[in-house]
């Protein structure tokens, strides 16, 4: 690849690239430039087309262009990592959370492991019993999932201060858990579990008690069994007016995500990656990108949409992310 022009970045570009992306020597200081940064992730998200004997120089070339003419950037893990040592390039993952101590700190230590390399990590923890469930192996009262979910973000909080970027967390609670009140309003105060994205799993069944002005039964996850009945109207009227002073929490519409479900013989999916806009299955994980559309505009008097370039860059970041699949070395075994 020819040598390559100074990158037109501005002060703030430049400010984020130093000190989140670029390799770093033991002191902190920076020992790439941005130009090489570009360089490193093109070449290294290159290499899987040399399996289909085409040139993997001009892919990267090809690579190049885009990201450094900031047409498309991939996910933070891919220009962190790609062409390093850790070469974990996934942005997002959904863990499980099972309903038992060795299972949640079984997650808690996976969610850890990913954090420092850069992702992020969604879960459900619907499958744990609610507070003041009997505990059989102590007799005394279970703590129920708010109360683990602050172990996670103290994990999370912990990890930040080493780690690339801030990990960032997605919290789902199925709306018929017997703790869902107490979720909804887990984040009315300030400062708490600030690593945290929280969403309510609703149902279709949930949504028509709504608007029909119904009740709909909580059930223990641990026994199977309903423990008392709550009007849906006053649920979703707590929703909204935490959402409304908060902006927390979301509603995740279960029933759509599962009638989407491209492989629903492999299990339903019960939760999403932090930010809400992939659904994933526990141990799923997701590389993001996006097209810098602000690049696609031709000015003039009349400015229009360069759609040409737009489908040229389209299908060049397509390319790249399926490669990222190919190159991307996954923190955990599942």
């Amino acid at each position: 690849m020819g040598h390559k022009g100074r990158l037109e970045l501005g002060a703030t570009a430049l400010l984020v690239l130093k000190k989140r992306y670029l390799k770093k020597d033991l002191t902190g200081n920076p020992i790439e430039t941005p130009e090489e940064l570009f360089l490193r992730v093109a070449r290294n998200v290159a290499q899987p087309d040399a399996m289909y004997r085409e040139d993997t120089e001009k892919v990267a070339e090809t690579f190049y262009e885009i990201m450094s003419g900031l047409e498309f950037l991939p996910n933070s893990p891919t220009l962190m990592n790609a062409g390093r040592e850790l070469q974990q390039l996934a942005a997002c993952f959904v863990l499980p959370v099972e309903d038992s101590i060795e299972g949640i700190f079984e997650s808690v230590k996976q969610a850890a492991i990913i954090h420092q390399s850069g992702g992020g990590t969604g879960f459900s923890f619907s499958r744990l019993r609610p507070r003041n469930d009997v505990v059989s192996t102590s007799g005394g009262p279970a703590s129920g999932p708010v109360s683990f979910i602050r172990i996670f973000n103290e994990s999370t909080e912990v990890i930040n201060q080493g780690g690339f970027r801030r990990g960032a967390n997605m919290a789902v609670l199925h709306v018929q858990h017997p703790d869902v009140l107490e979720f909804i309003n887990s984040k009315s105060r300030q400062g708490i579990l600030t690593n945290f994205n929280i969403s309510v799993g609703v149902t279709d069944a949930f949504m028509k008690a709504v608007e029909e002005d119904t009740e709909y039964e909580l059930i223990n996850p641990r026994t199977g069994r309903p423990v008392r009945r709550l009007r849906a109207r006053e649920v979703f009227q707590e929703i909204v007016e935490e959402a409304w002073k908060t902006g927390e929490p979301g509603m995740l519409f279960l029933d759509t995500i599962n009638a989407a479900n491209p492989t629903p013989l492999l299990g339903r999916i019960e939760s999403t990656n932090p930010c809400g806009e992939q659904p994933l299955l526990p141990y799923e994980s997701c590389v993001l990108g996006s097209v810098n559309l602000k690049r696609m505009v031709l000015g003039g008097d009349r400015p229009s949409i360069n759609w040409q370039r737009l489908g040229e860059v389209v299908r060049h970041a397509v390319h790249f992310l399926d490669n990222v699949i190919d190159v991307n070395r996954y923190p955990l075994p599942q």
